[in-house]
């Protein structure tokens, strides 16, 4: 059981060196190892009277990378494309608790 688990996890990090090694080749060589995907923003407001307000907030462009797993901070675009929309939830404060600061 032991010889497995360590086989997997040697296995699995070999697929994300191997990966990262192919993404910076193609970074170094100006081989399109980046790319973007447009996404809708919406803000989901949550008010302090417990209702939520959604405000469209436009197109925004994200950068991913031509990988099989997120590097560098940005996701893979094959998981990025995925997605149509991005929501950014802000909170207003709690409304048992109010407070100016």
């Amino acid at each position: 059981m032991k010889r497995t688990l360590i086989t997997v996890a040697v296995l699995l990090a070999l697929i994300y060196l191997g990966d990262y090694a192919w993404l910076a080749y193609r970074a170094h060589s100006n081989r399109n190892a980046f790319g973007s995907v447009t996404l809708d923003t919406y803000y989901s407001v949550k008010l302090k009277s417990g209702k939520t307000e959604f405000d469209y907030a436009g197109q925004q462009t994200v950068e991913c990378v031509n990988a099989l797993l997120p590097h560098m901070g940005d996701k893979p675009c094959w998981y990025a494309g995925r997605q149509k929309e991005q929501q950014i939830d802000i909170d207003s404060g709690n409304p048992n608790n109010p407070h100016v600061f």
